[in-house]
């Protein structure tokens, strides 16, 4: 059978999702069939419960009808914090029926960060956990006036004022359910925050036509077929994880795991691949490089037959192990919470002729995008194998999206060039003659010594390859003859001990990799870098 024409799908999605009468809960729930399962609810004892559309329908619109009655309505912002699973599944169908906007918070954030996150998005209505509840006490300086209701996932309130899930949607059993919004393509439909340099986390406005990318990123990406046991490994409070853990495959009809755990247990998640057959893991680097540091063999029963890693690069010793380990390759995808995912290797419904990517490369264009590696000082496209900003060519990429962040106006313009042609991702790499993205660093993050640009995430990549190394984190440190020199914390792996003779020896490892200018003047131990809370390294903690 001829390969359909990945753009005939791309505007079909387009016309779909981005249009006056778009419905978001009609798109990702009500045009399904009822008796299909739409999330599988894993609890950490591994007993599994369904969801299926037409129950989604049924409790999504009771729920709406009871956040009605408190007076949300549409562009109102409803925050979460649940883990993954039914009641998330739920409450953001139940949101997207009115017509508001769903804030989705790491449960990993300390008080402060959430109430921080509450303020910027001006939330009207928190729902969250009952084990998170005592996160939402007041925190002085980041009140919000007046301040957001609450609702909690058990039977019974927390607080004083408190409301539960259960309570609003018996409430709105008792009234007709208010009909669903259409708030068309540019409406919102998240909020998501992300880390800025300089000054408190930006919220990066989601609208309704970014579910062409999802859908997109979904059908290319991922590869994920309808016969598929999908499980997306990422927090629902993430990028990766609400669009492609939550959103995508409610798009496509497909369902999926949600493994409703506090933290992340190796034994489980190979307990859970091999108990529910999983065919599709999408994960994060951490969850990876975990896995290698834990797992000597897999179970028989675990027969993944594709796999997906995004949020940072994998070192090719990850990739090497987990080739070897379940037989199939990894595939390491490029994007970020403003774009989504837009490079990676496709699965073969592209129709796409590739040759094989070179090592260290993190892949191609997805269909539905263009992208250039442009020269550092002009936004003109650098020649091929040369080190530039990689940006996004907004006139050949009809499923780019972004459109700025929540009342920063000024750091949304930076995100563009002056004539708007291409959206400035902050991120540097190298593109090949055969159009093969290689990822380097962000760039705030190169490291200028001796007159060189280094690339941290190229010295970790060499130090994580070490046998003794489980993981590393390079950074800057000021030298008044070379500007910077480089430093770096490593973990080691388990029967390994520091010492100076072990630092250098890494030093004379980076030495034979790389070069010399490379070379870590400082090397640390530690027992763990410091991590976001959604697990990226935070390089200016390394310091």
């Amino acid at each position: 059978m001829p390969v359909p024409d990945p753009a005939h799908h791309i505007h079909n999605w387009i016309a779909t999702y981005d249009t006056p009468t778009t419905s978001v809960a009609h798109l990702l729930c009500d045009r399904h069939s009822p008796h299909t399962t739409a999330t599988t609810e894993i609890g950490p004892t591994l007993t599994a419960t369904t969801l299926t559309f037409g129950e989604l329908t049924e409790r999504s619109r009771a729920l709406a009808g009871g956040l009605a009655q408190l007076g949300i309505t549409t562009g109102d912002r409803v925050a979460t914090l649940i883990p993954k699973g039914i009641d998330l599944t739920i409450t953001a169908l139940a949101t997207w029926r009115l017509g508001a906007v769903l804030v989705p918070l790491l449960s990993s954030l300390a008080p402060s960060a959430i109430a921080q996150r509450l303020k910027n998005s001006n939330t009207r209505l928190v729902v969250c956990d009952a084990e998170y509840r005592n996160k939402l006490d007041p925190v002085p300086d980041t009140l919000l006036s007046p301040p957001p209701h609450i609702a909690t996932t058990g039977t019974h309130p927390l607080r004083e004022g408190d409301h539960t899930l259960a309570d609003l949607t018996r409430q709105g059993t008792r009234t007709p359910p208010p009909p669903d919004t259409a708030i068309g393509g540019d409406g919102l439909l998240a909020i998501l925050h992300v880390s800025s340099v300089i000054g408190p986390p930006r919220g990066v406005r989601v609208p309704v036509r970014a579910l062409s990318a999802m859908h997109a990123y979904h059908h290319y990406g991922l590869g994920v077929q309808d016969h598929d046991v999908y499980w997306n490994t990422a927090d629902p409070g993430s990028a990766y994880g609400l669009y492609h853990g939550l959103i995508s495959p409610l798009l496509a009809g497909h369902g999926s795991l949600a493994l409703r755990a506090g933290f992340f247990d190796p034994e489980l998640t190979l307990d859970v691949l091999g108990m529910h057959g999983v065919t599709n893991l999408a994960a994060d680097p951490t969850t990876y490089r975990t896995l290698r540091a834990t797992t000597k063999t897999l179970p028989p029963e675990v027969m993944v037959q594709r796999l997906t890693s995004a949020g940072e690069p994998l070192a090719p010793d990850v990739i090497d192990w987990v080739t070897d380990t379940f037989g199939v390759p990894v595939r390491d995808h490029y994007g970020q919470t403003e774009l989504g995912w837009c490079v990676g290797l496709p699965n073969a419904e592209t129709g796409q002729d590739l040759p094989p990517p070179p090592p260290g490369a993190v892949g191609h264009a997805l269909p539905g995008w263009r992208f250039h590696v442009l020269e550092a000082i002009s936004d003109d496209p650098a020649p091929p194998g040369t080190y530039g900003r990689i940006a996004v060519n907004l006139a050949e990429s009809p499923l780019a999206w972004f459109d700025g962040y929540t009342g920063d106006e000024r750091a949304s313009q930076t995100r563009f060039t002056p004539d708007r042609a291409y959206y400035l991702t902050g991120d540097t790499g190298i593109c090949d003659r055969d159009g093969f993205l290689f990822f380097s660093t962000r760039d705030d993050g190169a490291i200028s010594t001796y007159g060189y640009r280094v690339g941290p995430t190229e010295v970790e990549s060499a130090l994580n390859a070490h046998p003794a190394v489980q993981e590393s984190g390079v950074y800057s440190i000021p030298d008044e003859l070379a500007g910077q020199v480089i430093g770096t914390r490593v973990v080691l792996r388990p029967g390994h001990e520091e010492s100076p003779e072990l630092a250098e020896e890494l030093k004379e490892w980076v030495r034979d990799r790389i070069a010399e200018h490379a070379v870590p003047r400082v090397v640390d131990f530690m027992e763990e870098l410091p991590r976001t809370a959604s697990g990226k390294m935070r390089r200016a903690r390394l310091r």
